[in-house]
């Protein structure tokens, strides 16, 4: 039995219990309140969002010699981090599928099932830690994606700020989402002798899988806020 697992425990019940606090912390504006569950949704994977990319980017810029071994090393706190969002993902998956039409949800859901499988064996192994801090560093992007639900929800869509973080929001997509996957891919191509057979194929096939659908998500974003 892995402690870890008492952490994604407490992390799944910690989310969940935001999760339904969050109506009174943050009340819905008149135009969100037809649906008042996607309101606490985006809040609660904003908190996330905060937490781990602000965590794993405070991993990288105190412990600089990190990207130097992603397998056995890793700072302290970085696996009970990466414990903390394998829960979250975990509640968000069970929260959208009690709460949304598959139809709607299934990509979500399928990015969530690769998250927790890969995150999951890091813990369980106390192993590829380090690698999985660098895919937490895409949750610095999410904060500004769920920012940009939020205002878009608020019917702030007109205001300098929407504006603003749209701006911010693509560069720390180019930055911290499209290069972290790249970085990653690179990385796993150039480590494949020195990574076991089975843990190589569930890295390639995920990388395989979050690689098209953020470039898909990346020409929704261009079209949405800045073709039109």
């Amino acid at each position: 039995f892995s402690p870890g697992l008492l952490v994604v425990a407490g992390s799944f019940a910690a989310f969940r219990l935001l999760n339904r606090g969050l109506e009174r912390l943050v009340p819905p504006p008149p135009s969100a309140r037809r649906n008042r569950w996607k309101w606490r949704n985006i809040w609660t994977s904003l908190a996330h969002s905060v937490l781990s990319g602000g965590g794993a980017l405070a991993g990288f810029y105190l412990h600089p010699e990190l990207p130097e071994d992603l397998v056995g090393t890793h700072p302290p706190g970085a696996h009970s981090l990466v414990a903390v969002s394998v829960g979250y993902f975990l509640e968000d998956f069970v929260d959208m599928l009690c709460n949304q039409k598959l139809h709607q949800s299934w990509e979500l859901l399928f990015h969530h099932s690769v998250v927790i499988v890969c995150f999951g064996i890091a813990v369980l192994l106390h192993q590829y830690v380090g690698f999985a801090l660098v895919a937490l560093l895409v949750e610095i992007n999410s904060i500004f994606l769920h920012l940009r639900q939020i205002l878009l929800m608020a019917n702030l869509v007109h205001t300098t700020c929407y504006r603003l973080n749209s701006i911010i929001n693509l560069g720390t997509y180019v930055v911290f989402r499209i290069a972290t996957l790249a970085w990653m891919t690179h990385w796993l191509f150039l480590n494949r002798e020195n990574v076991p057979p089975a843990m190589y194929a569930v890295g390639t096939v995920g990388m395989a899988i979050m690689t098209p659908m953020n470039i898909i998500l990346f020409y929704r974003l261009l079209r949405s806020d800045f073709f039109k």
